[in-house]
């Protein structure tokens, strides 16, 4: 099969295209013929050599795909999802930049009708992760209110989304006035440029000195203080993600006592298959519903074709994008589609 792989760390130029042996679905797996993957930072991170596959994944990157059930490994029974011939999307543990993918069969979901592979391929790794942080770390409930750093993000869209369509009122964070309108127009009661606003000011104004209940922040360091500030009395602040490094100086403490805040971080790559496989089933009882009846959608911002999965990272890179970037495994190697 072909599969993306890399010549050595460095850059979106180290990224080619080879040819490597199909994998073999192992117990409790399934083998899936990918028709489209996206693209996600961790992948980034695992070109540039800083964020290794966890032990057994695979060495490729790829974390979420939608494809095709073509084999399936020892231990599964006719009665389990999902079966040979099934279409599906999921969250791979590595190896989704390539045209077949192994996958524990637990972390696969329905393929939504009326979904083409494209937007199938860019629900797993956005959905499973605010799902995880928000419903299931912080223990979100409807009437709260939350603040998304990055709001345009892949996460940062889905997180609107979902917020607002399960009760709850949610702030956005972005770095254009294009952006925060965009966070408005998914479901933000406002939107706040961090480049001109301070936002914990903002969020004081905007919630009557109340503050938010729940913090969803991909930045980490050089926000910890204005998260806390803008944090309610028992607030619960979910790091995931560290753009704005990974030790913070000067952060008053005693804020967390005295509000009684919760401060806590995650990432789901590493965590088992049952974790995952129970955020699944989540998704699929209370989220799928409302992508069935197109409450909720992924927002894609482009799609290139597999062979042009270096200017797909480039743009990742450089920050300008507004919702997923997408490899489409089906589509032919010139040009570009958008949003």
């Amino acid at each position: 099969m072909q599969a993306v792989t890399t010549t050595a760390p460095g850059g979106p130029d180290s990224l080619i295209i080879s040819t490597v042996p199909v994998p073999q679905p192992a117990a409790g797996e399934v083998l899936v013929r990918v028709m489209a993957a996206g693209i996600n930072r961790p992948d980034i991170m695992q070109r540039q050599g800083l964020y290794p596959p966890p032990p057994g994944a695979s060495p490729l990157m790829g974390l979420e795909v939608a494809g095709e059930v073509v084999a399936r490994g020892a231990g599964l029974t006719a009665d389990d999802f999902p079966a040979v011939g099934a279409r599906v999307c999921a969250l791979v543990n590595g190896g989704g930049y390539a045209q077949y993918c192994t996958v524990p069969a637990g972390q696969c979901l329905p393929w939504p009708a009326g979904f083409d592979a494209v937007h199938a391929a860019a629900l797993p790794e956005t959905f499973f992760t605010v799902w995880s942080n928000l419903f299931m770390t912080a223990g979100l409930k409807p009437g709260e209110r939350v603040l998304v750093h990055g709001g345009t993000s892949g996460i940062g869209t889905v997180a609107i989304q979902l917020v607002r369509a399960l009760g709850g009122t949610v702030y956005a964070t972005a770095g254009t006035d294009e952006k925060c309108a965009l966070c408005t127009a998914l479901g933000a009661s406002a939107a706040i440029n961090y480049r001109t606003e301070d936002f914990p000011q903002r969020i004081k104004e905007l919630t009557d000195g109340g503050g938010v209940n729940v913090i969803l922040d991909m930045v980490g360091a050089s926000y910890l203080e204005g998260n806390l500030r803008s944090l309610a009395p028992e607030g619960r602040l979910v790091i995931i993600a560290l753009q704005g490094g990974a030790k913070a100086d000067g952060v008053n403490l005693a804020r967390i006592m005295t509000r009684r805040l919760v401060v806590t971080g995650t990432t789901l790559r590493p965590r088992d298959s049952a974790y995952k496989a129970e955020i699944a089933r989540q998704l699929e009882a209370r989220v799928w519903p409302l992508l069935a009846r197109r409450a909720i959608r992924p927002l894609i911002h482009a799609t290139f074709p597999f062979a042009r999965v270096a200017d797909a990272h480039k743009l990742m890179e450089n920050g300008s994008h507004m919702g997923k970037i997408m490899l489409d495994l089906q589509q032919q190697a010139s040009g570009m589609t958008g949003r």
